[in-house]
């Protein structure tokens, strides 16, 4: 995301940058998972308020963003794993995920984001989670874990879940978006609860960030692993049925504006 404005950062307080973006913070989306609501967000502006004050435009947290995450993927691929390489990779993902929170934060900071921005920002996140599970994929067949090729599936099952799942999240805010311009109203999501958001704590980015620090147990990861894919792939599934119906909801509102704005134009 990117975004200009004219007003020196450096003017106000780090503490001051941060009241403000929690002040201003939006309310988490229903389902939120945990780690991305009360660790994840906090952790991000922290380093939005950071990066304001330093200057940085939100294309260059972005930038930071990756540099952290493809580092931490690359070692999956390349290093055997070991207690050290799972480590390593769970800070470095983490720290990529909390910057990834940032940059949208620092473009509130600076007056607005942008559609380039906007567009810089998913086509790193799509990269990163179709490679994450590809380096996973090549882990496993360099140093595998056991003597059965079976296992091979499971990252590559957990790729096509996360980038449908990414993709169908993401088209699911543009089409609400145009059907917001459209002047028909949509359904409110509602708010996140603590209940809700620790059932969905498999679904959640960060806490699979945690998990790759089980890299040094290569049979505990690969189990545990595993387990986060069905779980992904079991809410695919039901969400996927509630995206739909949420769709077919939009399209019966649409076609209401429409015929309420032909009647007043008859």
């Amino acid at each position: 995301m990117t975004a200009t404005t004219t007003a020196d950062p450096r003017a106000e307080s780090y503490l001051d940058v941060v009241r403000r973006l929690a002040s201003a913070q939006k309310k988490a989306a229903r389902g939120a998972p945990a780690y991305s609501i009360r660790v994840n967000r906090p952790a991000g502006r922290l380093l939005a308020a950071w990066a304001y004050r330093a200057g940085l435009t939100p294309n260059q947290v972005t930038g930071i963003s990756a540099a952290f995450t493809f580092t931490g993927i690359a070692l999956i691929a390349l290093v055997e794993p070991a207690a050290w390489v799972g480590i390593a990779v769970w800070l470095l993902l983490a720290v990529g995920y909390a910057f990834d929170s940032a940059d949208g934060q620092v473009a509130r900071l600076r007056g607005g984001g942008s559609l380039s921005g906007e567009w810089l920002d998913h086509v790193v996140d799509c990269i990163k989670i179709s490679s994450l599970h590809l380096a996973v994929l090549v882990s496993m067949h360099r140093w595998p874990a056991t003597d059965s090729d079976a296992w091979l599936l499971v990252p590559i099952a957990y790729a096509i879940v996360a980038a449908a799942s990414f993709f169908a999240m993401i088209l699911n805010d543009q089409l609400k978006r145009v059907h917001a311009v459209t002047g028909a109203t949509a359904p409110e999501a509602g708010r996140s609860t603590l209940l809700r958001s620790l059932l969905v704590i498999p679904t959640d980015y960060g806490f699979l960030c945690i998990v790759f620090a089980l890299l040094g147990a290569p049979v505990v990861f690969l189990a545990v692993y595993a387990l986060m894919m069905l779980a992904n792939a079991g809410h695919l599934a039901l969400a996927s049925v509630k995206w739909f119906r949420d769709m077919g909801a939009l399209d019966a509102r649409r076609a209401e504006a429409a015929a309420g704005s032909a009647r007043v134009t008859a």
